[in-house]
């Protein structure tokens, strides 16, 4: 996608980096909403350990219905779910028989969702670390700019100006709640830290914006505990000292934090002052590409569903192209009512870059579910190369059929170095712990 064409996008070149810090809102709370609309609103408790048998179990994430009850994330299970109001389920007889909204964990739907997200913040960046399935840095500095421009004039007619930076930011957002259907929190600052503060600064699906020369006001008077590095137990060692908040870190002198917290210290003390110059590192090549779209609702029309998919295909042979990237399987993923998602995959003898054959190969694979209704299809090449070699004639091609609908690579792990191993293992992991 070029960078031009989008909202909030400057030709001006900048001396002040621009980064994104993206947090999906209670994620995996927000997938099971996907997959079930009638939990929206509802307080909804996401763990394990409550299943019939179990004796241990932790809440992974709690909505923020959930919170209002006293929930937290990592409370014992059982504790957790008993303080939520209980709910009427009559297929089980009374209202006593379920207790709130829990939902165990499913991390194999959880990354699928986490993946349709990755797709858009790379669409989006050029330079783009994952932290966690949930959780993203962008730098996009050269896709925007802080240059101030006119809002659109609201009913009062007032004037307002907004930086092109907020503008990108707020494309971002919308584009991941019009098309994966899950909220977001965006911080945009001139640093790593600050963004990653802004981001949590007005949850849910919030949007703080922190220009340039603003930074120092913004943080000083936010508890010293928001100051990204500064845990419960340092915040307890500031308090100690009489620092209780960012702006009294800021004004701290250097050689007393130095000398109590090392090098640390001094670190904390520049991060107070809205100072940060590391780098927004990416954390590897992508191991897939891929374009997904919904249906305004669920369809078995055949020929609507071929031609989206003629249309995925192009966009994602573009895309890969576009990166110099060569691939070895190409796949499809079909999302059948009421939100079951499907992946189907076919591997070949070699890396190729063939717009007609990822085509032909996609609309093959679909013809499995021409007949089921469904909400939303993907196009998806993957085993990706992008050093040069030789390319996999069409007459040495020799498609095998992947049976079990998965690539080679599992097709939610989109890069190579995120998800953690623990979330590919199937474990829910600490960085969804809010």
């Amino acid at each position: 996608m070029n960078g031009s064409t989008l909202p909030g996008t400057g030709d001006d070149e900048s001396p002040d980096r621009v980064v994104l810090h993206v947090d999906q809102d209670c994620f995996y709370a927000s997938c099971e909403r996907l997959r079930e609309p009638e939990l929206r609103g509802e307080p909804v408790v996401v763990g394990m350990g409550y299943e019939a048998g179990e004796t241990i179990g932790a809440v992974a994430t709690a909505s923020y219905e959930a919170r209002a009850y006293g929930v937290d994330s990592a409370q014992p299970i059982s504790q957790a779910v008993e303080r939520l109001p209980p709910v009427e389920r009559p297929d089980l007889g009374s209202a006593e028989d379920d207790r709130g909204h829990y939902r165990p964990v499913d991390m194999e739907f959880y990354q699928s969702v986490a993946s349709e997200v990755k797709e858009i913040l790379h669409d989006c960046a050029e330079t783009v670390r994952e932290v966690s399935i949930d959780e993203a840095y962008l730098d996009v500095t050269d896709r925007t700019s802080w240059e101030r421009v006119d809002a659109p004039a609201r009913a009062s007619g007032a004037a307002e100006q907004r930086t092109l930076a907020e503008g990108f930011a707020r494309h971002v957002r919308e584009r991941i709640a019009r098309e994966v259907g899950v909220p977001a929190s965006v911080g945009v600052a001139p640093n790593m830290a600050t963004a990653k503060i802004a981001s949590d600064h007005d949850k849910p699906d919030g949007l703080t914006v922190v220009p340039p020369g603003t930074v120092a006001e913004f943080l000083a008077p936010l508890p010293v505990e928001e100051i990204h590095g500064v845990g419960p137990v340092r915040a307890g060692e500031l308090r100690d000292m009489g620092i209780e908040t960012a702006g009294d870190l800021a004004a701290a002198d250097p050689g007393h934090l130095q000398d109590r917290f090392g090098d640390r210290g001094v670190e904390l003390h520049e991060r107070a002052r809205g100072n940060d110059d590391r780098e927004v590192t990416p954390t590897g090549l992508p191991k897939s590409l891929s374009r997904e779209s919904s249906f305004s609702e669920a369809t078995d029309d055949a020929e609507a569903m071929r031609e989206k998919v003629r249309a995925l295909a192009a966009a994602v042979a573009e895309r890969a192209r576009s990166k110099d990237a060569l691939y070895r399987t190409i796949g499809i993923k079909a999302v059948t009512t009421p939100y079951d998602v499907n992946t189907r995959a076919e591997s070949l003898s070699g890396p190729v870059d063939d717009p007609d054959l990822v085509a032909e190969t996609a609309l093959s694979l679909l013809t499995e579910f021409e007949d089921e209704p469904v909400r939303k299809l993907g196009v998806r090449v993957s085993n990706l190369s992008f050093t040069a070699g030789e390319q996999a004639s069409l007459d040495g091609f020799d498609a095998v059929a992947d049976g079990s609908g998965a690539d080679a690579d599992d097709p939610t792990v989109e890069r190579e170095d995120a998800p953690a191993a623990e979330e590919r293992s199937g474990q829910f992991s600490l960085g969804e712990f809010e």
